[in-house]
């Protein structure tokens, strides 16, 4: 029995040495196959991580006949290119550093303008090129800045009264023993039966006294036997014979403004403007990045009265008739959010400065956008300047401010 319990306990242990040896390569398989999925899954997603965004962009030099505003390379940071009046931007005016480190658009470079290439003169007119401008010789009875209107008549130096051109003999005819007389038409009946003349009908007092509908939108200037329209000057007599239209001086290069200005049109006239950034104040200072906007240098992080300041300041110019009917909407400023980054969960706006701001009210369009109305009718001509500022929240936490600064050049006419 002895040796029967040895047989069978050696048999029981080399049972056990194969059941150890089949349970050590179950695991040793599992383990290899364990690994092998966390490698595949490791480089799947090495291959999936995205590349760290470049910092900048190489430096943009313009050719010197391009004007540049804009010295940050940043990423979405903005590079703006202009030309000095008399020469047209070939390229992209606005070029925008992307993520992969490359510019947006194309080359910047200026090219003269051809003012007579595209024959602006009308009705026979002669075109002559001029220095960042051109002019037209018109025919006679063509008039405006391409011959495009006729000739319309001077008011008299002269008295009405002393013009035989007002007054005239009636048409006078006998029926049944009795003298009818009559007038053409824009004149009326004037002394007794016996010895009547025909004088000339001023329609624009008849119009007036009889509250009759307004003939001109400026003055009316009166003829034999009838009226013409005439405009202040800047305007055009529009083709309807009675409508004016301001002159665009700018489109046109009528302006005087120096290459450190920028022409604004106004109504009957123009304006040279020139925004400056505020100056350096504390650590708070700007610099320009394109004609109409500024941004603030980075602050520094213990600079509470820093962040607070705009981070942003745009000017804007606005030509606005006499007399605007209201409420009437002028401007709208909203939030612009860069692809990826968490944007402003709320925002608030409100008029920041300015002269006659009892004017004005800035109410919410939407979530993301603000607008200043015209709430009381401005009597020009005069220039008001109004302030609108919008700051940004997330998580109730203030963002940024920023600030646009609108002038408003009132005409002195209703159209």
């Amino acid at each position: 029995q002895s040796c029967l319990s040895r047989q069978q306990l050696l048999a029981a242990i080399r049972q056990m040495q194969q059941l150890l040896k089949g349970q050590e390569t179950w695991f040793s398989e599992g383990l290899h196959a364990v690994r092998s999925r966390l490698s595949t899954i490791h480089a799947s997603l090495a291959k999936a991580a995205p590349e760290p965004p470049v910092a900048a962009c190489p430096a943009l030099q313009a050719p010197v006949d391009v004007r540049k505003f804009g010295t940050k390379y940043l990423v979405d940071h903005e590079v703006h290119f202009t030309c000095d009046p008399g020469f047209q931007l070939l390229g992209s005016s606005t070029r925008i550093c992307q993520a992969n480190g490359s510019w947006t658009g194309q080359e910047a470079r200026c090219a003269e303008i051809s003012e007579c290439s595209s024959s602006p003169c009308q009705n026979g007119g002669t075109c002559l090129e001029g220095l960042n401008h051109f002019k037209c010789l018109c025919p006679p009875q063509w008039t405006g800045i391409t011959c495009q209107y006729q000739a319309q008549t001077a008011p008299p130096t002269w008295s009405v009264t002393d013009d035989p051109a007002f007054s005239r003999q009636p048409r006078c005819a006998q029926i049944a023993q009795t003298q009818h007389c009559s007038c053409d038409p824009g004149f009326h009946m004037s002394g007794t039966a016996s010895n009547g003349i025909c004088r000339d009908l001023n329609e624009w007092e008849v119009y007036q006294q009889q509250g009759g509908p307004r003939l001109c939108a400026h003055a009316c200037v009166d003829i034999p036997g009838s009226f013409r329209c005439s405009c202040p000057a800047g305007y055009v007599l529009l083709g309807d014979g009675k409508s004016c239209e301001d002159i665009d001086e700018c489109s046109l290069f009528q302006d005087n403004c120096t290459s450190r200005s920028t022409c604004i049109n106004t109504g009957g006239g123009f304006q040279c403007v020139t925004p400056q950034c505020p100056p350096a104040a504390g650590n708070i200072s700007y610099v320009k990045i394109s004609p109409f906007q500024c941004e603030r240098n980075p602050c520094l992080m213990e600079s509470r009265s820093c962040h607070q300041a705009p981070k942003t300041i745009s000017f804007h110019y606005l030509p606005l008739p006499s007399k605007l009917q209201t409420p009437a909407l002028l401007f709208r400023m909203a939030t612009a959010v860069a692809p990826g980054r968490p944007g402003p969960d709320s925002l608030c706006f409100g008029i920041a400065g300015g002269n006659n701001r009892g004017h004005f009210v800035v109410q919410r369009s939407d979530r993301h956008t603000g607008e200043l109305l015209l709430v009381q009718s401005l009597q020009g001509p005069r220039t008001i300047h109004v302030d609108v500022d919008m700051a940004e929240y997330l998580d109730r936490v203030f963002q940024a401010k920023h600030l646009s600064k609108i002038t408003l050049f009132v005409s002195a006419y209703e159209f």
